[in-house]
């Protein structure tokens, strides 16, 4: 099982992670690219690259032809997975297998019996671990679902049986409301694991998601590194987790650790695997699933044991024993992550692809680590999942981490795509998180009261004197100067559906603009600080011509937008209310359409289903109307702006 190069099957920050560990333990190292990573920073860090196919996953990273042939031509004899992708499907450890090369993970037949939510619940039940009540069976039919759903009641989960990551998951709290649940998560299973096979359970109400990471050697040996919490989610999809999860006492620990590793040995479980449990509010565990892989959040568990996980799975994977036993596990400190997403979090956490301007992270320490695939030309596929970086800070206790992850958090700055930073500082500021009153659902129950940030006068004069600044090097310095003195200009500027005309006049050492009844007085110095009305702010700003109009992108004062020169520009086309036209918001492929030309709808009634970056978008109607034009057919691609339903209004219902 000795091996000497190593190829990660993967992309983004966790082959860059891999590589790191891999090549710290002597290794040669072999990354795999896509046509849309060309450029990754992944690329780059690797000894040897191999560019295996297109930009969609699944002629590139998903096809395991390609990655056995990137082995064969690198000389690659292991292969580690990653996360996502590949890294749960037994058919590519077996492949794997069948070509002689080590796979850095559990065995296929453990994938097999953990990896599918079905298989591993019935192995849960049978030797004794909690399991909450549900319909695991291989009657499929819409028909066998619907009985099972009233013979469990509401509320209840549909979730898939493939696969993980909050995909293919839907809440049903009333009987009527499940055909169309099941569907959709039928469907978003299909386009995320290739796998529509669901399974039902009860759904327990302020529960909190807690996991357990396992490591097993090839000699019967297996242990647990503690739990994270990972309750901080919005849809099903973690955000922030920590380690150890708040208020869990060692007795607790102890029983959920043991349980997970008594699965694990059922299994005959080998390499790094974690065990999923919902804990409810009366102190009791229930099993949930088994990722058979490494975890997004596995650097928590590293922050609090100090091992290093990455390189625990090459060993195991090379034939070498656990170094060490249970007792040897100690956890120290206090550990917490936050996952920073290319996605408008305040508009439906609408997935955002396309370039990178500029961006900027905080140093890291012995207290932050940064795990990131941004490369200095940094780019945010569509065809991907939308995870940007991931921060962790370490604390001595809880309330440290906190503070600390929160600073690096605001200190990061992302040009050009919105992320999800503002809403992760909401996160950990909210008293929920701050006091650990924690459950699934905290998260969407308290956002409901959270305001999205906006921009106000000072920020519109901070883009404004930028504006100035950048008109000034197109034009010359003397556009702003006249005979007479300084030359007064009027901006017309616009950020999102926000417009605003200011007066600026230069004076010494900046300008003084006028925005509305608003008059500030504005400095810059090297888009990294702005003085606005003599407080200095830490900036983060940058500019580029696009089609001939200027439009730039300020991160300043908790605000991080782009914004243009709109003076040039054809007057806008009226609201999507009052017109009628429903457009796409994002890179996606159509999934499904539910409405034909001349149907009734009413406003709120969904349209379509968009798949980007491996989620299904809802498209609602606007207004109230009849469908008089369908611009986009199931399985279309589709990029922002793009036609996808016109709706004729109708102005009198009578």
């Amino acid at each position: 099982m000795s091996f000497d190069t190593l190829l990660v099957a993967n992309r983004g920050e966790i082959a860059c992670r891999i590589l790191r560990s891999a090549r710290a333990m002597g290794l040669r190292t072999v990354a795999v690219y896509s046509e849309a990573d060309r450029g990754a920073r992944h690329v780059a860090l690797a000894d040897t690259a191999v560019a295996i196919g297109p930009a969609p996953a699944q002629e590139s990273y998903l096809c395991i032809e390609r990655l056995l042939a990137a082995c064969t031509t690198s000389g690659a004899q292991a292969v580690h997975p990653g996360y996502g992708f590949l890294s749960e499907n037994p058919a590519f450890a077996r492949a794997c297998d069948a070509a002689g090369l080590v796979f850095v993970g559990p065995p296929a037949g453990a994938i097999e019996r953990l990896g599918d939510k079905r298989t591993a619940r019935r192995l849960a039940e049978r030797i004794g671990v909690p399991c909450l009540p549900g319909y695991e069976g291989n009657d499929q039919s819409p028909a066998a679902l619907a009985r099972a759903a009233v013979e469990l009641g509401t509320p209840l989960m549909i979730k898939a049986a493939a696969g993980g990551g909050g995909r293919g998951m839907r809440r049903v709290d009333a009987l009527p409301e499940f055909e169309a649940a099941r569907e959709a998560a039928r469907r978003e299973a299909m386009a995320a694991f290739g796998s529509g096979e669901l399974l039902l359970e009860r759904l327990v109400h302020r529960a909190r998601h807690v996991e357990v990471q396992v490591l097993a050697d090839r000699f019967g040996q297996c242990i647990h590194l503690g739990e994270r919490d990972c309750s901080t989610q919005r849809r099903h999809q973690k955000i922030i987790e920590e380690a150890p999860a708040p208020g869990v006492t060692p007795s607790l620990r102890a029983a959920l650790g043991d349980a997970a590793v008594k699965l694990a040995l059922a299994a005959g479980y080998v390499g790094a695997g974690t065990v999923e449990f919902l804990l409810d509010t009366e102190g009791r565990f229930h099993f949930l699933e088994v990722n058979t892989r490494l975890q997004v959040e596995h650097p928590v568990t590293e922050a609090v044991t100090g091992l290093d996980l990455v390189e625990l799975q090459l060993r195991i994977a090379r034939g070498e024993p656990l170094p060490l036993r249970q007792d040897d596990v100690r956890l120290q400190g206090h550990a917490i992550e936050a996952r920073l997403c290319a996605e408008d979090a305040f508009d439906g956490f609408r997935p955002q692809a396309g370039a990178i301007l500029a961006w900027r992270l905080p140093e890291e320490s012995p207290q932050l680590r940064i795990d990131h695939g941004l490369a200095v030309r940094a780019h945010v596929p569509s065809h991907y999942d939308s995870m940007i970086a991931k921060l962790i800070a370490v604390g001595r206790d809880r309330d440290e981490a906190r503070g600390r992850l929160a600073d690096a958090v605001a200190r990061t700055s992302i040009l050009g795509l919105a992320t999800n930073r503002q809403f992760l500082l909401a996160c950990l500021d909210a008293p929920e998180f701050a006091q650990a009153r924690l459950s699934t659902s905290w998260v969407d129950a308290a956002a409901t009261l959270w305001p999205a940030p906006r921009a106000d006068s000072r920020w519109q004069a901070a883009a404004t004197a930028l504006w100035a600044r950048a008109h000034a090097r197109v034009h010359g310095a003397l556009a702003e100067w006249s005979s007479t003195g300084p030359r007064t200009q009027i901006a017309s500027l616009a950020c999102g559906n926000t417009q605003w005309q200011a007066r600026v006049v230069p004076e010494a050492g900046g300008y003084r603009i006028t925005v509305g009844e608003h008059q500030h007085r504005v400095a810059i110095d090297a888009d990294d600080r702005i003085e606005v009305d003599g407080r200095a702010v830490r900036a983060h700003a940058r500019w580029r011509r696009d089609g001939g109009v200027l439009a730039g992108w300020l991160d300043f004062d908790g605000v991080c937008a782009g914004f243009a020169d709109v003076s040039a520009l054809p007057p806008r086309r009226a609201a999507v209310g009052a017109s009628g036209e429903v457009r796409a918001t994002m890179h996606g492929q159509v999934a499904a359409v539910s409405i034909a030309a001349g149907d009734r709808v009413c406003a709120g009634q969904p349209l379509l289903e968009i798949e980007a970056m491996k989620m299904q978008h809802r498209v609602d109607a606007p207004i109230d109307g009849r469908i008089a034009e369908i611009g986009a057919r199931v399985g279309a691609q589709v990029a922002p702006g793009a036609l996808l339903v016109r709706i004729d209004p109708e102005l009198n219902n009578a």
